[in-house]
């Protein structure tokens, strides 16, 4: 049976809550992988942030040093670059699978010694991917998550698209919409549509997002033949 392709916009628009997400996938014309990540917040801690780059890749930080409470889980370099692999996570996981696939360990194995967030009593899924250009263009995305709101129990779930196709991409965040507790993610990452330049795809993504919730958005388009990079980064405090 077929995937349904989702209207990535639509189904944001439709969820006032989905937490954090990461959208991966190819480029309309095929010849650009996509990746893009952001952060919504519900507390005035959560809000107070903006994205920063770092290197090759991104971290947060606190837009007012000030009124930051609590910096754990919130402050996190979500994008790392390890050679032709572009790390991608909603928390401090990115620096445990740059390290780990330093060390010779596959995207799947780097993830076995981490599990959600202990942020009960939501316990927020860890979500996680990777674009790889080297041997082969693929890309894969990963959740950990815990057994039903059972914090004695880690699921984990990894998911990856070997030769993906072009204008298509997968949709995975943390939570299936607001609640509290909230709702972790299930199923299968979604499929979505990926259309126009970076721009077009950034701007779309941005308004779509709730506006009280919304924080940071990042998305990046790597060249697949020279690895060339293009980034954007909107953060709502400016």
């Amino acid at each position: 049976m077929l995937m349904k392709t989702m209207n990535l916009f639509e189904s944001l628009k439709q969820n006032a809550y989905p937490g954090r997400g990461i959208v991966l996938g190819t480029s309309a014309n095929g010849k650009y992988a996509v990746a893009a990540y952001f952060i919504m917040g519900r507390s005035e801690n959560s809000r107070n942030r903006v994205f920063v780059t770092e290197g090759d890749g991104i971290r947060t930080q606190a837009f007012d040093p000030s009124k930051m409470v609590d910096p754990s889980l919130i402050i996190y370099a979500p994008v790392r670059v390890l050679g032709n692999i572009t790390i991608v996570t909603n928390g401090d996981q990115t620096d445990t699978v740059y390290e780990q696939m330093q060390a010779g360990k596959t995207f799947e194995e780097s993830l076995r010694i981490r599990e959600f967030e202990p942020d009960a009593p939501n316990y927020t899924p860890r979500i996680s991917g990777i674009i790889e250009r080297e041997g082969g263009y693929q890309y894969a995305l990963s959740i950990l998550k815990s057994a039903d709101g059972n914090p004695t129990s880690c699921q984990r779930y990894t998911f990856t698209y070997s030769n993906p196709v072009a204008g298509v991409g997968h949709f995975i965040h943390t939570y299936q919409g607001d609640g509290n507790p909230l709702p972790s993610f299930e199923g299968e990452p979604e499929k979505i549509a990926i259309e126009g330049d970076i721009d077009t795809f950034t701007n779309a993504i941005w308004e779509s997002l709730h506006p009280e919730n919304k924080v940071s958005l990042f998305v990046r388009f790597i060249e697949l033949e020279t690895g060339q990079t293009e980034t954007r980064i909107i953060n709502k405090n400016q």
